[in-house]
């Protein structure tokens, strides 16, 4: 095992690692998990020494767990949670709590900056989607506005891999599909100077564009005691957590796609050409080959809402056998929904649990359940989560077909990929073919562990990566469920201009 790779999928919950070889083998895997806090209704904030932590700590573990020799490991890369910021000093010392992709603080910002531009219209053309108070360009202007001393100084607005890096080389850097994510990236993939002065930022804030599998310098003495690789270990500019996941899924070709299940869910496509679509919250940005696009339609709440249902409506008792049966917490709620007849007795169940990104660009939008009778008990409201989070995704798919870019197929990814009960209902939800892959959960890792093999040399380019990636099961649509889920799916939709508007009511901040 002379070339192996280290890679790092630094999340909202925690950050996973592994050590792999550079044929898509897993070495070693290790977790580290932090908190998000929620000060204020609509905040979402996390310590960025926290993401330094778990990285340190992953990288130990990964070479005690193994026990390989930590000079065989080549190089190292990180993928952050995307659309998160840290405001950082000269020193590389943050100045605040990061700000997560899931805040909600700068609606009216937002609102401004699409005024300022000419309206909707005009916005969606220049820029290819139209902001709201969850995008990164709205937050630095709410910092601007609301914080002046932090956004004064500032040396650079680093999104959570670009941290990392710093962290690691001393390096001021963002990777090509981190800067594409503010919304202000040029088709060149450079800053948008033009952008830039709309939106009163100055370019020397913004830290330089490096592509993804750039070597952006080595391990720091510093860094190397922390992690225990040797000083001078080479380091790549890394990428966002979605476009990680994308390389990890093998969903490189042009057209194919791959949906995540975790906290939140995605669906994400691999296009040479990009295309936005901005009504429903789908956007592509830069893909990690250079070559290539990714365009993302992200959900905020997936695996997260059978979170809620395990916290909220499990007693004490029943979530201690939860977690001690075979599975855990999850394959127990699996087991448990498996026994409800598909469509749950026509209950739906909206996973819209802190705003919506995408199918619908809404951050007061709230879920809930529909249809709820008497004739409903615990494990219908149980299934129906699984079945609105695969709704909520054909939106997405049904939308990138409209325009063009239908796949027959998609590749899964993510804890939610592990529940065979999840990729039947949505392969019978959207009638796709649904592949999940060995190594879900750690995909992003990995794919960005295999990104590290293309800035080192070891793939020619960076499709070669989809050869060392690996298919558990695949899972074929049974039409009679599919006919169920298809009535029950057009209810899902007719629902959400009603939802929509009482949650403006009734959420405004």
């Amino acid at each position: 095992m002379t070339d192996l790779l280290i890679g790092h999928d630094v999340g909202t919950g925690g950050s996973k690692a592994v050590l792999a070889d550079t044929d898509g083998n897993v070495i070693a895997r290790a977790f580290e998990p932090y908190e998000v806090k929620y000060p204020k209704p609509g905040w979402a904030e996390q310590d960025p020494q926290d993401y330094w932590r778990a990285v340190t700590s992953n990288t130990r573990q990964l070479l005690s767990d193994s026990g390989v020799d930590p000079a065989s490991v080549k190089g190292m890369g990180f993928a952050g949670q995307m659309l998160t910021f840290v405001p950082v000093d000269a020193e590389g010392t943050p100045l605040r709590p990061a700000i997560t992709w899931l805040d909600s603080r700068a609606d009216e910002q937002a609102r401004r900056l699409i005024r300022r531009l000419g309206g909707k219209r005009i916005f969606s053309l220049i820029a290819g989607a139209l902001p709201s108070g969850k995008d990164v360009v709205c937050k630095y202007a709410w910092l601007k506005e609301n914080e002046p001393d932090v956004f004064r100084e500032t040396r650079a607005f680093l999104d959570v891999a670009g941290y990392l890096v710093n962290r690691a080389t001393g390096e001021f850097s963002i990777d090509d599909t981190g800067a594409g994510g503010t919304g202000i990236l040029t088709k060149d993939r450079q800053w948008s100077k033009t952008l830039l002065r709309v939106t009163g930022l100055p370019l020397e804030k913004m830290a330089p564009i490096h592509r993804s599998t750039d070597v952006v310098g080595g391990l720091t003495e510093e860094a190397s005691r922390y992690t225990g690789l040797p000083e001078g270990t080479p380091i790549i500019a890394g990428m966002g957590d979605i476009p990680a996941a994308a390389s990890g899924s093998g969903a490189l070709g042009d057209g194919e796609a791959h949906i995540y299940l975790g906290t939140s869910s995605w669906l994400c496509l691999s296009v040479a050409k990009q295309k936005n679509l901005p009504r429903y919250g789908i956007a592509s940005v830069a893909s990690p080959d250079p070559d290539m696009y990714v365009m993302i339609g992200e959900s905020e709440t997936a695996g997260l809402c059978l979170e809620w249902f395990a916290d909220k409506l499990l007693s004490a008792d029943e979530r201690q056998v939860a977690e001690s049966a075979d599975g855990g917490v999850y394959g127990y709620l699996d087991r448990e929904a498996l026994d409800v007849y598909p469509g749950s007795k026509r209950l739906l169940f909206l996973p819209w649990m802190f705003g919506e990104r995408a199918p619908v660009t809404d951050t007061t939008v709230r879920g809930g359940f529909v249809n709820l009778s008497l004739g409903h008990d615990r494990d219908c409201m149980l299934r129906a989560i699984y079945e609105g989070v695969a709704y909520n995704l054909r939106w997405m798919i049904d939308e990138v077909a409209r325009a063009g870019l239908r796949s027959t197929s998609l590749r899964a990814i993510g804890g939610g990929a592990k529940s065979d009960l999840w990729m039947q209902v949505i392969a019978d939800a959207t009638s796709r073919t649904i592949e999940a892959v060995a190594n879900p959960q750690e995909a992003g890792a990995l794919g960005c562990a295999l990104a590290v093999g293309v800035g080192l040399g070891v793939f020619e380019r960076y499709s070669d990566i989809k050869r060392a990636v690996k298919v558990r099961a695949t899972f074929e649509p049974e039409e009679k469920r599919a006919r169920e889920y298809d009535l029950l799916y057009q209810e899902f939709r007719r629902i959400y201009p009603a939802m929509s508007k009482a949650g403006r009511r009734l959420n405004a901040i």
